[in-house]
């Protein structure tokens, strides 16, 4: 492979769908990165994408990995595919940043993770939530004090089906996994990130169209150790202009609410004593480094607003769960990076943030953000959250292969 170290990392894309367009348009542009040539065996899909970014088109992730100039692979084709084809490039030497579910199985995906720790390369998997601004904002307040650790975990997710037609593979199993592989690692992960631990056990329902048709209605109680308890609910049953994504964070003396599936707005509710009502006071001045995430580039109307209403309450101590703690003071904070409208651009932004993650740990030889155990632990609770709603029985999540 060519290139130095401060040359470009060259990347070859393999799979050349829609998404595929969205994601090169995302990350066009960005520093230390350069295209060097897609790939897809539907020849005319290949070539209209490669006409457009000026690059060599190939008909196979094999013909990518012929090349010198690929020193990384982008993997955009469907679930299913993900975990043979991310081992192929890591056994080539290849750095990966592969779409989410890093595979559909929890045996797969260890591969997987295995294969990246053998080869001494780096894998991001695009879990774009953990480099989106508003979750990385309440990792901070969580960080510095202002928030407790959730310990409560809750995520809802009316998704629209207007484009998911009958024969669509994201039905099929046997291609997506199942909601919980294919879209709910998402939450899965981001309730890992920010509750900071791996899950042990799922319950789950799966409730099937009237008439026999497919499962498009899902949900989970997911235990992670200390008692924190995340919930889910994903169904895929809206028209678009209906849909709507509620995450609920309960940390105790505080609650936040993040809205969008692609998060845009945050509200925090907040009891609190006097020196904390003015460090979140303070958070005004504070936005740029509250946001902050590298790659990902601010529009500039993103606000913070707050406001403490003091001694909104008694001056008396207040118990919950055995903790007593005096907080007459009231802070309704709310982070808005733009509102709705802000939505597609967060979600490109937040790819390009990932994107941006793998050059520099490529470059700097350190962990990536969204790294192959993070891949694995959400396909392991997907699968067990599958699992769970097939047999109606709890199950463990497992991160080892099970035993026959």
């Amino acid at each position: 492979m060519t290139g130095g170290a401060s040359a470009p990392l060259g990347i070859g894309l393999v799979g050349c769908g829609g998404f595929a367009e969205f994601v090169l348009d995302a990350v066009a542009g960005l520093p230390g990165l350069r295209l060097a040539a897609v790939a897809d065996p539907a020849r005319e899909r290949a070539e209209r994408l490669g006409a457009r970014h000026g690059v060599p088109t190939l008909a196979s992730l094999d013909e990518l990995l012929a090349r010198d100039d690929v020193a990384a692979v982008l993997i955009a084709t469907p679930p299913a595919t993900h975990a043979a084809m991310a081992t192929a490039a890591l056994r080539a030497g290849r750095h990966v940043f592969c779409e989410k579910p890093l595979a559909t199985t929890t045996e797969d995906a260890l591969a997987v993770a295995r294969e990246a720790e053998r080869a001494g390369r780096v894998l991001v998997v695009d879990h774009v939530l953990r480099y989106n601004p508003l979750l990385r904002a309440v990792r901070r307040l969580t960080e510095r004090g202002l928030l407790a650790p959730p310990r409560r975990f809750l995520f809802e997710n009316d998704a629209s089906d207007e484009d998911l037609g009958p024969g669509h593979w994201f039905w099929d199993p046997a291609h997506s996994g199942g909601i919980f592989v294919e879209h709910g690692v998402h939450f899965f992960d981001a309730a890992r990130t920010l509750i900071g631990s791996d899950p042990v056990s799922v319950r789950a329902t799966a409730v099937a169209r009237p008439g026999g048709g497919a499962v498009d209605m899902v949900s989970a109680d997911v235990l992670h150790p200390g008692g924190a308890l995340a919930s889910y609910l994903h169904s895929f049953t809206h028209a678009h202009r209906a849909e709507r994504q509620l995450m609920r964070l309960d940390h105790g003396f505080a609650e936040s609410r993040i809205s969008g599936w692609i998060p845009v707005r945050a509200e925090i509710s907040a009891w609190t004593d006097e020196a904390d009502a003015l460090r979140w006071e303070r958070l005004v001045t504070e936005r740029p480094e509250l946001l902050a995430v590298d790659g990902f580039r601010p529009h500039g109307e993103e606000r913070i607003t707050v406001h403490v209403e003091r001694d909104a309450g008694s001056a008396e101590p207040a118990h919950g769960r055995g903790e007593g703690r005096t907080v007459p003071h009231h802070a309704r904070v709310v982070i808005d990076l733009g509102g709705e409208a802000r939505k597609e651009y967060v979600y490109s932004q937040s790819v390009r943030a990932a994107m941006a993650d793998l050059v520099r740990a490529v470059r700097e030889g350190t962990p990536p953000v969204a790294d192959a155990a993070s891949g694995l632990s959400a396909v392991a609770v997907a699968v067990a959250a599958t699992r769970a709603g097939d047999t109606g029985r709890e199950q463990a999540v497992e991160y080892e292969e099970r035993s026959a």
